[in-house]
């Protein structure tokens, strides 16, 4: 297996979270953002397209909370209908564009472009359109559509920021608890096989799907 470093520079590392509902991005790159903010000083913007007026708070409160070793953090909760992303093109195109004048990242985590679910689905697509000079990670969301693949990405995450990554998004989203599917063993069995599968040393990992890297040699 080849590891890869992210390049150490003076600089914060300039991070882009992009996630269609307001519990993606913890559940997909959570403990990698903990991990990054633990080890290095970074900016992040942090955007989130879909939400509704409690979603929007809950959504906020966790951003600030898995943000808080950051150097700086711009959080943009946006309320696009939720499940009606493809349907609204337009005007999420032009939201990608207004990011895009915004910020120029290091680093992208998004959503897998063969995500079953519509709306994440049209995030990717836009990420990968908007963004084609980056370093850009898909992240991967357990649901009911039964569509996880074999990621080519691992970050191993430490048993300490796992736990974390769980106990920060249960505590959050008091507003998901009801669905069978928001669950942390769940959240924290995804993480165990990804650790199990690159035979992390503190047994965890998250998985990504990396679009293109230019390896300089």
């Amino acid at each position: 297996m080849l590891g890869l470093n992210l390049p150490h520079t003076d600089e914060p590392l300039k991070v882009l979270c992009l996630g269609a509902h307001c519990d993606d991005i913890e559940i997909g790159c959570g403990g990698t953002i903990l991990e990054l903010t633990a080890n290095r000083a970074i900016d992040c913007t942090w955007v989130v397209f879909c939400s509704n007026e409690v979603r929007a708070a809950e959504a906020q409160a966790c951003a600030e909370k898995f943000l808080h070793n950051a150097k700086h953090i711009n959080i943009i909760i946006k309320d696009f209908r939720d499940g009606f992303l493809p349907y609204l093109g337009y005007e999420v195109k032009d939201f990608y564009e207004e990011i895009k004048q915004q910020v120029s990242p290091d680093l992208i985590f998004t959503h897998y472009r063969q995500d079953k679910h519509q709306d994440h689905r049209l995030v990717s697509e836009l990420t990968l359109n908007t963004f084609r000079n980056h370093l850009i990670l898909e992240y991967e969301i357990p649901k009911y559509d039964g569509d996880m693949g074999q990621p080519n990405a691992y970050v191993p995450v430490n048993e300490k920021y796992s736990l974390k990554k769980v106990l920060l998004i249960d505590g959050s989203y008091k507003s998901q608890r009801d669905k069978n599917w928001f669950d942390p063993e769940l959240f924290k069995s995804l993480m165990r096989i990804r650790g199990m599968e690159i035979n992390a040393s503190e047994r965890y990992a998250e998985a990504f799907y990396s679009y293109k890297e230019k390896l300089t040699i």
